[in-house]
């Protein structure tokens, strides 16, 4: 490349999410300069708590899933997830509530899995036994083949190591005709399609391959983080210090302008100059809002033209007394979804008989809520982009406790004491998140690997980390964003990171 960076360089990551974190660690241990910058006044990105009337809520995801993804993480810099935090796995995992009056507990073993599966249908509990192994096959392969790899860019996949992958051309498929294969009764579909939503898609839209999840939630199971997930967080920033990141809350980036080696960023804290810019604010957001026209990658119209992740409406209610037979994790479901998927992706409107999520914590963590009361999450994903003014909202609030005394037994109403509520122009304003969406770009086939936004931006010298980057959405793809990220730059500019660790902060770092 043409510019440098200069003497003793400069590394600034901008914005504290997990994938920002992740990349500031990998960089500082591989010798970098690296200061963090989060506009917020703690840093986790979407991943943040709120505390209130004695309560705390993870404002955002609450699954801890992929555990190895996390040890991992923590094994390039010889540590351990349990110096920073215990896990609890979670028994139940969660429970299911449908609309029809019936409803499952599923614990973490296969089986009591299989006897679900089989008390539904005559010979499904020996098809979830294929299914789930075949996925988790597949994941092994996916993850060491693909994922860890951080492959891209479409040349990456002209590889002889992915040959193993070949035979596996179903998964380009949808999830919804992949599941059918197995299973044919409705909830059993829905048991091994609801993860898609952490995913940000939904059954028809989203390809078989992400047939992995189902490995994840029902192999690999659900464990809750000591502290929540900010819990997590907090060790992710306490590791990212110890290597020598210099982390500063409270400050907002308002400009990206230069470019390697002569970087300013205005912020409403004075002009920083830097070297190298990491940045995990997203890149629909940074080109709309930071960069000069002239420094896009891409014109408007690409972003308006996204598959975006769905945005959610979101409850945060302190309740008085027991909330009985909610579990730590619960979902109710209507027994045919496809309306609540159509509202999403077909004809966004809020949906008539929602399908939804219901957290709470205070089941396994007693510190979250006073004596004799329950912090409890509700999460209706909703189409990004709709109007979320106070009457809609209040409307739908009733229709969601409605529903839920209705067809899971629980009335909230009259116990709340303390509420709070997120919706989709609480997305777009806090994060940037286009039309508010609450995860950021879905998992289409055209959203997927090579076919998502690079780590590389066209302008020298700056990266992007995150969710909308490959590998994709969720808490432990945002880690490996994070490597991938670093390992970008390191191979660009390996003079940025001279005089530290010996370990490369690259795809192949760690155990």
């Amino acid at each position: 490349m043409a510019d440098q960076p200069g003497d003793d360089p400069t590394i600034t990551v901008v914005g504290g999410g997990f994938g920002g974190l992740a990349a500031a660690a990998y960089l500082a241990d591989a010798g970098g300069e690296v200061e963090l910058l989060e506009r917020h006044d703690r840093v986790g990105g979407h991943a943040g708590v709120i505390e209130r009337d004695g309560f705390r809520f993870d404002a955002g995801p609450s699954w801890y899933l992929m555990p190895d993804v996390f040890e991992r993480f923590f094994g390039h810099f010889d540590r351990e997830p349990e110096d920073y935090y215990e896990l609890e796995r979670l028994d139940p995992q969660y429970r299911v509530f449908w609309k029809d009056g019936d409803r499952v507990t599923i614990g973490p073993n296969r089986e009591n899995v299989h006897e679900v599966f089989e008390s539904y249908e005559a010979g499904a509990g020996d098809a979830l036994a294929e299914y789930l192994d075949r996925a988790e096959r597949n994941y092994e392969l996916a993850m060491d083949r693909v994922v860890y790899e951080g492959r891209d860019r479409l040349r990456d996949y002209v590889d002889t190591d992915l040959l193993p992958m070949a035979p596996r051309y179903r998964l380009f498929g949808n999830m919804d005709d992949y599941v059918g294969r197995y299973v044919d009764h409705p909830k059993l579909k829905q048991l091994l399609e609801y993860t898609l939503v952490f995913l940000g898609g939904s059954p028809y839209n989203t390809p078989a391959l992400y047939s992995i999840m189902s490995h994840v939630d029902l192999n690999m199971n659900v464990f809750y983080p000591e502290g929540g997930i900010a819990g997590v967080v907090d060790g992710l920033a306490a590791l990212a210090r110890e290597r020598g990141v210099d982390i500063e809350t409270g400050v907002e980036v308002q400009s990206i302008d230069g470019r390697v080696g002569a970087f300013e960023l205005a912020t409403d804290a004075g002009t920083r100059r830097t070297d190298l810019v990491v940045s995990n604010a997203n890149p629909a957001y940074v080109e709309r809002e930071l960069l000069d026209p002239s420094d896009r990658d891409r014109d408007p119209g690409y972003w308006s033209d996204r598959t975006y992740a769905p945005s959610a409406y979101m409850l945060y209610l302190g309740v008085e007394g027991d909330v009985d037979p909610l579990a730590h994790h619960s979902l109710v479901l209507p027994t045919d979804w496809s309306d609540h998927f159509e509202a999403i992706f077909e004809e966004p409107r809020w949906p008539d008989d929602p399908a939804y999520y219901l957290s709470v914590t205070s089941e396994t963590d007693e510190t979250v809520a006073p004596e004799g009361h329950h912090a409890v999450v509700a999460l209706v994903p909703i189409a990004p982009g709709l109007d979320d003014g106070p009457e809609v909202r209040e409307r739908y609030r009733e229709t969601v406790l409605e529903d839920l005394a209705a067809n899971a037994g629980v009335d909230l109403r009259g116990r709340i004491v303390s509420e709070t509520t997120a919706c989709v122009s609480e997305f777009a304003e806090r994060f940037g998140d286009p039309d508010g969406t609450a995860l950021g770009l879905a998992h289409t086939l055209f959203q997927t690997g090579p076919l998502r936004p690079g780590h590389r931006a066209g302008l020298d010298g700056l990266y992007y980390v995150g969710s909308y980057t490959g590998p994709g959405i969720g808490m432990p793809m945002c880690l490996i964003s994070g490597e991938h990220a670093a390992a970008a730059l390191r191979e660009d500019y390996p003079e940025a990171l001279g005089g530290g660790s010996e370990k490369a902060a690259g795809p192949t770092a760690g155990p």
